[in-house]
């Protein structure tokens, strides 16, 4: 997919990989970026910097009522980044309750599908286009100590293999990206290596470009990949030992 002058849209901009990914695109020379937050505030300096490229709307993946207006008020999107998503960084069984759980089902599994399932119609009436999930490499490997987060991003994983599959026919690419640890807020508990923002979102832009459907991210990413190659029972138990205490 050739980004220059194509409208997009991106979820979960007022921070880290999203707003990165904004910056991307406009420096690719996309026409119009909608920056989709849940707090459009964080996002007006990336509105005020984008030279009138960039438009700010207020977004909730989780309310289906805000979702349907951002598909009423973005339908001329091409390509729709999947980025936002929730992280309570607990266990499964340490969690006090299952709240967190069900927060980070809702919004890495429920709201991409929602997004998916929404603007497909939307992609399908430009002749196509393109649908970019990011996701985590906890996707394929669990880390026990975000074990319900692992749990929603394997979900999202399972869906974008299926709604590509679905979207093919109407000649919508569906990628995704798999990341290991980024220097966002996100993992500010993690002390190993990580890969800046930046690095994420040039990676997203270099597999549209390349029609590459699954994107790899970072050090972290090839580590696991190879693990579960060779020996995933291993692995397994080497990430048991992120568990606190």
């Amino acid at each position: 997919m050739d980004i220059k002058n194509t409208v997009a849209l991106v979820t979960g901009t007022n921070r880290g990989v999203g707003r990165a990914i904004v910056q991307a695109l406009v420096a690719a020379g996309a026409s119009k970026v909608y920056a989709a937050a849940r707090n459009v505030d964080g996002v007006k300096d990336l509105v005020a910097s984008s030279g009138g490229k960039v438009e700010a709307i207020a977004l909730d993946i989780t309310n289906d009522a805000q979702v349907a207006a951002a598909v009423a008020h973005c339908g001329d999107v091409k390509l729709v980044i999947n980025n936002a998503g929730a992280n309570h960084a607990s266990g499964c069984i340490a969690a006090d309750s299952l709240k967190a759980a069900r927060a980070e089902m809702e919004t890495n599994y429920f709201g991409t599908l929602a997004m998916c399932r929404s603007f497909a119609p939307v992609l399908k009436s430009h002749g196509g286009g393109a649908l970019v999930n990011v996701i985590s490499i906890v996707a394929k490997a669990t880390i026990p100590a975000y074990g319900s987060y692992s749990a929603s991003k394997s979900a999202n994983l399972r869906m974008t293999e299926s709604v590509r599959a679905e979207l093919a026919a109407q000649h919508t690419f569906v990628q995704s990206v798999m990341t290991g640890a980024v220097d966002t807020d996100m993992a500010k508990g993690y002390d190993g290596p990580k890969n800046s923002p930046a690095e994420v979102a040039q990676a997203i832009l270099a597999g549209l470009a390349s029609g590459e459907e699954d994107i790899y991210v970072g050090d972290m990413t090839g580590w696991i990949n190879g693990a579960l190659a060779s020996d995933p029972k291993a692995l397994e138990r080497e990430l048991a030992k992120f568990l606190p205490g």
